[in-house]
């Protein structure tokens, strides 16, 4: 079966009743969490994303305190699923300033954290590329965040 196009979508949508619609988004929450979970983002976590964004580096630092720091294969492994989280979270806000200040702090949690970035090829490859991510993402924005972002950045990247 071949999935209907975004455009199809929203047109069969809106030709639906209120109580329709309600009954077809609840069943869509109940199949993926994935789906419930940006559900919830859009109804209860959408109006405050500066609130959002503080909650997150919030469960990112515990992610990092709770870190198996004695071998990098385990640390590598926590440090991937932090930043899919981040990643995941991203998409739900599509708002690329806070995805950046995730993502610079992610880095600063990372460079803190006492791990052998530099002497590890894979941290190292981990680091740089949420570096060039990171960049990449500054240039898109205003130029008075881009101004604010980069400062931050360069102390990363030294």
């Amino acid at each position: 079966m071949k999935a209907a196009t975004v455009h199809e979508l929203k047109e069969a949508l809106q030709s639906l009743p209120a109580g329709k619609l309600l009954d077809i988004t609840l069943r869509l929450a109940k199949f993926k969490k994935e789906n419930k979970e940006l559900l919830s983002y859009l109804l209860f976590e959408a109006e405050d994303t500066s609130r959002y964004v503080g909650e997150l580096k919030e469960e990112m630092q515990k992610d990092f305190s709770s870190m198996n720091v004695s071998q990098v294969y385990f640390a590598k492994k926590t440090l991937r699923k932090i930043l899919r989280n981040i990643n995941k979270q991203a998409r739900y806000m599509t708002d690329k300033a806070a995805e950046v200040e995730l993502l610079l702090h992610y880095l600063r949690l990372l460079k803190d954290s006492g791990l052998p970035v530099t002497k590890t090829p894979v941290l190292m490859n981990l680091y740089l590329g949420q570096l060039k991510k990171s960049k990449k993402l500054i240039e898109s924005l205003h130029e008075d965040l881009q101004y604010d972002y980069l400062r931050l950045w360069n102390k990363l990247a030294a």
